[in-house]
């Protein structure tokens, strides 16, 4: 029996796997070492309830895939408080990136693209993860992803600088004052999560040509930074996966065809082509 999770910052989905087949299948709050530590970890998992903790004498592995496991720190903090819930299965932590490039592997060399509440990009040939560019999270990068969306959004309300009718959609929407936003960016946590929760509102109206450009260069420093970079790029297929590429495909797929790329393919949940690949290759082992 193994159980495999995959987590961003605001959700984490969880499947239980016995005998080759997929059983029980949970999400909850999204775990990330940035924001917590291995005692909250612990007690997220713990959320995942009797459906799965009832069984977790009989677990083997557990395989998790997150936002913030890039260095040995993070995953090192994820791997303790796995621990205390799991104290006996072997453990495999690794970042959100490395379960995208799983998913989305079908044999042959190709480039994937993570863009959730964060973004990052990575080359898998089947034996190696590979990045150009490591993703540097809300504060410094996630270019192209629902945070950085809300960020410049917001940052342009405050600068007074969005066109009158979204200025004033915006206030009516959310009655936010400069001292909510503050709050929210500098004191409370997860403020990568409360930028990522304007992008509904972005969606709404990306048909407004402010929006619809606002959006598009955020998702082409995306491009620029972590898929151009690598060499002879335009000889892998580009695969998409999360929530942006999903609700903004139409845009994505022009930053596609301007940049000459080959289009794989377009997921917004990696979880379960992970598990497939998962179960293929922990049985075959």
């Amino acid at each position: 029996m193994i159980l495999i999770g995959t987590s961003g910052s605001t959700k984490c989905d969880w499947q239980l796997v016995e005998d080759k087949k997929p059983t029980v299948r949970k999400s909850t709050h999204g775990i990330n070492p940035f924001f917590m530590d291995d005692i909250a970890i612990s007690e997220t998992v713990k959320t995942l309830g009797d459906d799965i903790l009832q069984h977790k004498d009989k677990i083997e592995v557990v395989y998790f895939f997150g936002a913030g496991c890039s260095s040995r720190h993070f995953s090192a903090m994820v791997e303790r408080g796995l621990s205390m819930v799991f104290n006996k299965p072997h453990l495999y932590v690794k970042e959100d990136i490395v379960a995208a490039a799983f998913a989305t592997y079908t044999g042959e060399p190709s480039i994937t693209a993570l863009i959730g509440t964060g973004s990052n990009a990575c080359l898998f040939d089947g034996d190696i993860v590979r990045q150009e560019v490591s993703g540097l999270d809300f504060i410094l990068g996630d270019e192209g992803s629902r945070s950085h969306f809300g960020k410049t959004l917001l940052s342009k309300y405050l600068k007074k600088q969005l066109p009158a009718e979204i200025h004033r959609e915006l206030e009516q929407e959310f009655q936010l004052s400069k001292q909510d936003i503050q709050l929210s960016v500098y004191i409370k946590p997860y403020a990568n999560v409360f930028f990522s929760s304007f992008s509904q509102f972005l969606k709404e109206r990306i048909e407004h040509p402010f929006v619809h450009d606002m959006v598009k260069s955020s998702i082409k420093d995306f491009f620029e930074i972590y898929i151009l970079q690598y060499k002879n790029v335009e000889n892998y297929k580009i695969n998409f996966v999360g929530s942006v590429p999903y609700h903004f495909e139409q845009i994505v797929n022009e930053l596609i065809e301007e940049k000459g790329l080959n289009k794989g393919q377009f997921i917004e949940e990696p979880i379960n082509l992970l598990v497939d690949y998962l179960i293929d290759k922990h049985y075959k082992n």
